[in-house]
């Protein structure tokens, strides 16, 4: 059942303010909004963006690492306003002014509870030099971190189903130590067109054709038994289609995910071959008669209709040239030939991949296009993982990379490890409605 929606709004920050309302299992969150300009002291930083022009809609996404290691730890402490990381987080969202953001790794319940206190207590209110923002539109529903799935799915001859038990985050759909950890939030400017919400959380691995399934590599037998096979999802977290209303006749598709990590394995790369697929799934949807064989949370069959402009947003844990993911992964949507890649950059990639050294030294990448400070020595370095990819009808006209330099002032709210906000930077790109 998709969240209820205020029929009257219209695009864009509605004019005064309207009640919060929120649904059990996805969740809208209505809220008084008015966008506001950038402060004079944030714009004369180098890594603020202007505004976006005229008939333009800026998307973003951010993998804020606010998940918590426990069941409501997260809404407890957005309750108040004293953490220090989600300021951080939040005067991040603030400089950059996204009218459209799609969050990573914050903790999912199912009131909604976390989405509507962070957006109270933290986005709204001005942190530092910057001024508070308000979305209308709050979208999040469950994910399948944390969710039991009756499988021996880790290959050590049992399946764990009660939380807290060690294998229990293991033998999970996908990997959590409690159902939602790990989870995603839309927050948007405009009207999301909720009945025509797509979810698939539950789109099963095998029904993939061709999927990537593992085998034993001594033995060549397939890694998953077949009661698991019966049940395993995709999708370690979700995939969600999300339509946004910008105002000028057609929605922008936002197609939302965050894949496993290519890490974390065995010699059989489950997790290698599952990201390479998760990410896959998204070049069958908008490719006409590929995605044929995909079925949404509610029955529906088919992928993207055809033409309808669309965005592809997360962080897929997939760089191009560099790391340990499938050599074929993130290539799928970057050599699409429907999609556009307006390569994000910035001047702090750059300069933390020569600080830092280790791995970084050895990348064949543009360390300018990275988006993750992942540990350089031993690790896989600096990498871009995170990614806006607008369809070919929707013309790019601005990208970036909130990575400040080591001399921006607000280096601070990056900064080196341990992080300030997130190992994570948030990438942003501003597209002409259609």
């Amino acid at each position: 059942m998709p969240p209820s929606v205020n029929r009257d709004a219209r695009p864009g920050p509605p004019a005064g303010p309207s009640r919060r309302r929120v649904a059990s299992t996805a969740t809208l969150v209505l809220a008084a909004s008015a966008l506001v300009a950038v402060p004079a002291a944030a714009a004369e930083s180098p890594s603020v963006p202007g505004p976006p022009g005229p008939h333009q809609v800026r998307f973003a996404t951010f993998n804020t690492a606010l998940e918590r290691a426990e069941q409501g730890a997260l809404a407890a402490e957005l309750a108040t306003p004293d953490s220090e990381q989600a300021r951080n987080v939040a005067e991040i969202i603030q400089h950059a002014r996204p009218d459209v953001l799609l969050v990573n790794e914050f903790d999912h319940d199912e009131e909604g509870e976390g989405a509507r206190l962070f957006q109270d207590n933290y986005l709204s209110v001005g942190q530092n030099d910057a001024e508070g923002i308000d979305y209308p539109y709050v979208y999040t529903a469950p994910v399948n971190t944390g969710v039991p799935s009756g499988a021996d799915l880790d290959g050590d001859g049992r399946a764990v189903t009660e939380p807290g038990t060690p294998g229990y985050a293991e033998d999970a759909f996908g990997y959590g130590a409690f159902p939602g950890q790990y989870g995603m939030v839309v927050y948007s400017m405009y009207p999301i067109v909720t009945e025509r919400v797509r979810t698939f959380q539950t789109f099963r691995w095998a029904d993939m054709p061709d999927a990537l399934l593992p085998t034993d590599p001594a033995t060549g037998a397939p890694y998953y038994s077949d009661e698991a096979l019966e049940v395993l999802r995709l999708s370690s977290k979700s995939h969600w289609d999300i339509p946004v209303d910008t105002g000028r006749g057609r929605p922008i598709h936002l197609l939302a995910s965050h894949p496993t990590p290519p890490a974390f394995d065995g010699p059989e790369r489950r997790n290698v071959l599952r990201n390479h697929d998760e990410i896959r799934f998204w070049a069958d949807y908008v490719t006409p008669r590929a995605g044929s064989y995909i079925y949404d949370d509610e029955g529906r069959r088919g992928g993207l209709p055809v033409g309808a402009p669309f965005v592809v947003a997360g962080d897929l844990n997939a760089d191009p040239h560099d790391g340990d993911g499938h050599p074929g992964a993130i290539a799928r949507l970057l050599e699409h030939p429907g999609i556009t890649d307006p390569r994000p950059a910035s001047q702090g990639g750059r300069g933390a991949a020569q600080r830092q050294g280790g791995a970084n030294e050895g990348h064949a990448g543009d360390p300018g296009l990275d988006s993750a400070d992942f540990t350089d020595e031993p690790g896989p370095g600096n990498l871009r993982v995170d990614y806006v990819l607008p369809s070919r009808t929707v013309p790019v006209r601005g990208s970036g990379v909130f990575w400040p330099t080591v001399d921006d002032s607000l280096f601070r709210l990056t900064g080196d490890y341990p992080f300030p906000s997130s190992d994570h930077r948030m990438v942003w790109v501003d597209l002409l409605r259609p």
